[in-house]
């Protein structure tokens, strides 16, 4: 058995810990309503731009003939909408920076690996780019190409953040180095759970019931104000940023809840560990004592005797 000093040790070890997740768990629940409130503010814009640029693609705006110069490849919208015989598939990986949240990241990664697996198989070539050091760690282990990735990012994402990720992405598509732009990322449900889904973004799939609804009203000739070349220049690189900007976020939402709950978890597990350990060291002082009192009664009867 441990000696009573030992045990306190564990006692005050497992104390500390258990202030650690304690402050832990405050700090995600503090943040993750602030998460959640942003989350829910950005998906109706999220969601009508990208219906709304899937009507205009579903107009047939004419583009093949349309050749532009610009400094940034996102600018470049007749190359972005251009589709590729596809060979290669660009897959951006949102995860984080930071441990301590449960399976999240494991989750994220999860399903990366199986998506370039899946790939694979089908004779398909992947180039991953990955946002937070987790992804990066894990993936690095898999025999894929890591084409850029994005570590130590600002602690909320921005859009300016989103930006970048978006620009780097667009260049790669515009020089046909990938032929397919898709995001595994989280949905974020409630604080209690989340979704890892995987988002197909370029080339942009025109859902059926958007053909048939337009074909049915008769909508499919659009009137574009000034004209459909101004138009395309200025939503094609919103909707790729918006989409991987909503990636973020949502991920960011998702990653504090699965913190909370699993700092939640360590708290509770660490309090049952405090009031077992509590009953092993009173045990053991209980039977400390009553050795000592043997030892005293045994050694007055040995004076008397």
């Amino acid at each position: 058995m441990p000696s009573l000093r030992d045990i306190r040790r564990r006692i005050k070890s497992v104390q500390n810990t258990q202030k650690i997740t304690q402050a832990m768990r405050m700090v995600a629940a503090a943040k993750v309503k602030r998460a959640e409130t942003k989350v829910k503010a950005s998906r109706p814009f999220s969601n009508e731009l990208t219906r709304s640029f899937e009507r205009l693609l579903a107009s047939k705006p004419n583009i093949d003939n349309i050749k532009i110069k610009t400094e940034r490849a996102i600018d470049n919208y007749p190359a972005l909408l251009k589709q590729h015989d596809l060979k290669t598939v660009g897959i951006l990986v949102v995860t984080s920076d930071k441990g301590l949240a449960g399976a999240y990241n494991a989750n994220v990664v999860r399903r990366a690996i199986a998506r370039i697996r899946e790939l694979k198989r089908s004779n398909k070539n992947v180039k991953l780019f990955i946002v937070g050091s987790k992804g990066l760690a894990a993936l690095r282990k898999e025999n894929v190409d890591i084409a850029e990735h994005y570590v130590k990012m600002p602690a909320v994402p921005t859009t300016g953040g989103a930006n970048v990720i978006a620009e780097d992405i667009a260049e790669f598509y515009v020089r046909e180095e990938i032929d397919r732009i898709e995001i595994i990322t989280t949905h974020f449900k409630s604080m209690l759970s989340f979704d890892v889904q995987l988002w197909e973004v370029l080339p942009v799939a025109i859902e059926p019931e958007i053909k048939r609804e337009e074909e049915i009203t008769h909508h499919a000739e659009m009137l574009f104000e000034p004209n459909s070349e101004v138009i395309l220049q200025n939503i094609v690189p919103l909707y790729l940023s918006n989409r991987v900007y909503q990636a973020m976020i949502e991920a960011y939402a998702s990653e504090l809840a699965a913190r909370m709950s699993a700092m939640t978890a360590a708290t509770t597990n660490a309090n049952d560990m405090i009031r077992y350990l509590t009953v092993v060291y009173n045990k053991a002082r209980q039977a400390s004592i009553t050795q000592e009192i043997l030892e005293v009664i045994s050694g007055a009867k040995a004076q008397s005797s």
